[in-house]
């Protein structure tokens, strides 16, 4: 199971690249066609950088999940002792798990939504956007379920923070 969430991992890194690289497309014509002339100004431009935008703030935070970087505050203190340690971990782990359903539960429904309307420009089903919500909330559980297991893990071994 391990590999397949590193494959998945992997997956995500080299979408948040592509999505990127295909941004920077969109926004550098809109920039060329407003201060210089030399392209017309495309109206779907704008359109595309927003897609690629929300989606690269859902696989953005999906990765920071799984790297643990993401959701994760040091709020509460850490201490020497593993049980204390793994519990605090445990509560902000838990706290991530709800938030993460949430996503997927409600992200559900307004995928359902998109899928009934289209993009006021290019026409592409707006599910295209929505969806996202849904396939983050999916993501961020699995890869908190895989801390909170790394967690038990530890416990067990007798591996305390930062050690992970």
């Amino acid at each position: 199971m391990r590999s397949v969430l590193n494959g998945y991992y992997s997956l995500l890194k080299v979408l948040l690249t592509v999505l990127m690289a295909v941004l920077i497309l969109p926004v550098a014509m809109q920039i060329l066609s407003r201060y210089t002339g030399l392209i017309p100004r495309y109206i779907w431009t704008e359109e595309i950088a927003r897609f690629c935008f929300v989606w690269l703030i859902m696989v953005g935070a999906m990765i920071a999940v799984r790297d643990g970087t993401h959701f994760d505050v040091d709020v509460l203190p850490h201490t020497d002792s593993p049980v204390i340690e793994f519990g605090f971990r445990t509560f902000v782990n838990l706290a991530i798990l709800v938030t993460a359903l949430s996503f997927l539960w409600w992200g559900w429904d307004f995928g359902k939504l998109g899928a009934r309307q289209q993009s006021e420009i290019s026409g592409l089903p707006m599910l295209a956007i929505y969806i996202g919500w849904p396939i983050a909330g999916a993501t961020w559980a699995v890869f908190t379920i895989e801390r909170i297991w790394d967690d038990i893990t530890a416990l067990r071994n007798g591996v305390t923070h930062g050690s992970r």
